[in-house]
């Protein structure tokens, strides 16, 4: 396995935390925010999702005794490694747990999306932590779903903190816009309304289209640049990240790390082609 984690080291910081601590360090004195997320999905064991709970609450408390390395701690989770899959109490407890650790340490939490068929759950569990824990819990929406427009509408009314962003996963034409274009559009449109309509969202994209017409928006409305945050990943385009947060724009990087990044990159690279084409071609770029 030490071949094909050499490989993954591009783009997954350390199969551990203190692995991955120097890239952390590296990244944050230059002055851009982390995210740390570890990696992990679609547990099915009950044992196994409270492990994961408990792992999620250890890293709260490292990302707080590390106050050195961060300039707003966050990490992103995974729903679905914490029960999801199996009884959405149980998820639903786990998560109010992590919560009330994470508002204890002032520790922000984001969770992530996944595939259409948790779409629903994701963004009812959200909600109902929303009301808890308003400052320290967020998700993200897919701007190739059909059905997002209506969740952004429904987030600028709570005033919640989305991380906006393409989407991965093959979804089939029913439910999600399949041409680039299109997508784009969409996405541009979506980004555009919460950063005027809601608090501090995350404009997650590699897209330059995407990054240059953000920025055209914000001018051109007086939008402060820290009303909202550019967001990539880690190994992906660093010098791009590094220029967009010179133009004084807040830029965060979201980090993987842990033992689980070969199903992460495996299901990624299988679901659909255009990830293989994204990997290839961000290998190249700066």
């Amino acid at each position: 396995m030490k071949l094909p984690f050499f490989l993954a080291k591009r783009f997954v910081a350390g199969e551990s935390f203190s692995k991955s601590l120097p890239a952390i360090q590296e990244l944050t004195g230059k002055g851009l925010f982390v995210t740390l997320d570890l990696l992990g999905e679609y547990v099915t064991d009950r044992n196994v999702a409270n492990q994961a709970r408990d792992s999620y609450i250890k890293l709260v408390k490292v990302v707080d005794e590390s106050r050195n390395f961060q300039q707003e701690a966050n990490i992103s989770i995974k729903l679905s490694m914490m029960g999801q899959k199996i009884d959405n109490y149980l998820c639903q407890d786990n998560l109010h747990q992590l919560l009330t650790v994470a508002k204890q340490h002032d520790v922000f939490v984001r969770l992530d999306m996944e595939g259409s068929d948790i779409t629903e759950s994701t963004l009812s569990l959200f909600k109902a932590a929303y009301r808890e824990f308003p400052d320290h819990v967020g998700t993200v929406l897919q701007s190739y779903l059909k059905r997002t427009q209506e969740d952004v509408d429904e987030m600028c009314v709570l005033n919640a903190r989305i991380r906006i962003c393409k989407g991965a996963y093959k979804e089939p034409a029913e439910i999600a816009y399949q041409d680039m274009p299109t997508i784009r559009t969409h996405y541009l449109t979506y980004a555009k309304q919460l950063i005027k309509d809601a608090r501090y969202p995350g404009i997650a994209t590699h897209d330059d289209q995407l990054i240059d017409a953000v920025k055209a928006f914000v001018q051109e409305e007086s939008i402060p640049k820290d009303q909202f945050e550019f967001q990539m990943l880690y190994g992906i385009r660093p010098d791009t990240q590094l220029d967009i947060l010179n133009e004084g724009y807040n830029m965060r990087v979201y980090i993987p790390f842990g033992t689980q990044w070969l199903p992460y990159f495996t299901r990624r690279l299988q679901e659909r082609k255009e990830n293989v084409w994204f990997v290839l071609k961000n290998l190249m770029r700066r």
